[in-house]
């Protein structure tokens, strides 16, 4: 069976021509990629483009510059073709005792082109609209809210892409999300407003994700199932899988609903990933552990979070469902989620998907990035694997998409956002007296009242005199006299 075998490129930015491709040397002489190729020179070569020829190299591998888990070796061997060949079913527990790494599973080349013998997942024109857009719309929310906390009107933000909207469309709308920090798109596909998003980020009076007492995109959504974010590194790992116990013991859940957990892959290193999927292995749950592998946790590049190959090659330990997904494929995304999906309800069993992506932003608003790797490299792979780039492509070759509906989207995205990003600035903060609330059930204990009637003697004595406490009351609904009453 070939097989590729070969150095990671450090010279990401550069192509390796397949037409000066030889399959003797296995060497591009002129752009200097090398690499060596043991299965029989063919024909078929000629239908891997140099982007692909990239992804050969780059998904499923490890390297110094942190670009994909593995196992901190610069060499990777990876049984590619056979791998861009095979259905879904195929790439599920595959974790094999072998040198080989877990293959990742593809639907769509870096073109935009359905790999041969890849079977697309069930789509139509509306729906792949509908995924387009939510893909564009982060990006857009991305770019308001970081400039936003730069002129210091939030406190904080930061995003992602890709791999979210592709598996929140696969999730019915009444899953149980329990999320980290970059799962907005969940929300926004369930139909969390532009407006709401704002509202949180401020913290105004219309937030009702924590009414303004929590971080910026720290949500939370009873109405849309999404459990509250909560800032600790993996909390909602265990968490996920007590939820899923729940909804095995809820007669009409049980066959219809799964918890789906997203977390990094540096909040794996954590002793709560563990725990969670031990729960969820010992006491059978329909649990969906996904796991964002973009490569860095915050500074610190999977190279040095771990020696294994990747999250997924935990998975069989437990003896739980494990596969892996290219996370800048949409399609696959999708693909994977609504199978491993099934297979937590059929089975009544936890399933861990890895879906490998690559940080292109920094950390939060509060990491330079550039700091601990290259600007080139960021750019370099802006280019080379751009999840919406390559999804655009597959809906213009299919008579989806093109440049005018291109133009009059990111146009409309753009007027949405900014509308909401001026209408928020304007509202006032929630009453005072929230402060609070929705701590306790039932009567409020006896050291809340303490407190509150010790803010509320502070605010008569020198709310009207003291100026900055006048100019900070004067930013919550009813000027804090809610609190007086």
């Amino acid at each position: 069976m070939a097989s590729w075998e070969g150095e990671v490129i450090s010279t990401l930015g550069k192509s390796c021509d397949r037409t000066s491709w030889s399959t003797s040397s296995g060497r591009d002489t002129e752009n200097g990629c090398a690499s060596s190729w043991d299965g029989p020179a063919s024909s078929s070569w000629s239908t891997v483009t140099a982007f692909d020829f990239l992804l050969v190299f780059i998904m499923g591998s490890s390297s110094r510059q942190g670009i994909r888990a593995g196992r901190g070796e610069q060499r990777a061997q990876r049984n590619s073709m056979k791998a861009w060949l095979n259905g879904l079913a195929e790439f599920f527990n595959s974790v094999t005792g072998g040198s080989s790494l877990i293959p990742t599973y593809r639907v769509l080349d870096g073109g935009g082109n359905v790999i041969p013998g890849a079977e697309l997942p069930q789509i139509d024109k509306a729906f792949a609209h509908r995924l387009y857009e939510n893909m564009q719309l982060l990006p857009t929310l991305d770019t308001v809210l970081y400039n936003v906390q730069r002129q210091g009107k939030i406190s904080f933000y930061y995003g992602e892409e890709a791999t979210i909207i592709g598996s929140a469309a696969a999730l019915e709308m009444d899953d149980e999300i329990l999320g980290q920090y970059r799962e907005m798109g969940v929300l926004l596909w369930r139909g969390f407003a532009i407006d709401d998003v704002m509202a949180q980020c401020f913290g105004n009076e219309e937030d009702g994700s924590g009414k303004g007492r929590q971080m910026p995109v720290h949500f939370g959504s009873p109405k849309h199932h999404f459990h509250t974010i909560s800032s600790p590194l993996a909390t909602q790992i265990p968490q996920a899988a007590g939820v899923g116990y729940a909804l095995k013991r809820t007669p009409d859940r049980r066959s219809r609903s799964i918890a789906a957990c997203y977390f990094g892959e540096g909040a794996a290193s954590e002793g709560d990933f563990h725990a969670g999927l031990m729960l969820a292995s010992t006491i059978p749950s329909p649990t969906l552990f996904i796991a964002r592998n973009n490569g860095f946790a915050i500074s610190t590049p999977s190279t040095e979070q771990y020696n294994g190959d990747g999250i997924a090659s935990r998975g069989p330990g437990y003896g739980i469902d494990t596969v892996r997904v290219d996370g800048n494929d949409v399609l696959a995304v999708l693909a994977a989620i609504r199978e491993a999906r099934k297979r937590c309800l059929e089975q009544g069993r936890a399933v861990l998907v890895e879906a490998m992506s690559y940080r292109v932003s920094h950390h939060s608003t509060s990491d330079d990035s550039f700091a601990y790797r290259p600007r080139t490299e960021v750019e370099d792979r802006k280019k080379v694997d751009n999840p919406i780039m390559r999804f655009r492509l597959f809906m213009e070759s299919q008579g989806w998409w093109n440049a005018d509906a291109e133009t009059e989207l990111k146009a409309r995205l753009k007027e949405d956002v900014m509308k909401a990003f001026k209408r928020a600035e304007t509202l006032k903060r929630a009453e005072l007296s929230e402060l609070f609330t929705d701590v306790y059930g039932g009567e409020q204990p006896w050291h809340l009242k303490e407190q509150r009637a010790e803010l509320a003697g502070l605010l008569r004595k020198y709310g009207s005199t003291y100026e900055p406490w006048r100019k900070e009351l004067a930013k919550f609904k009813n000027n804090g006299r809610d609190l007086l009453d």
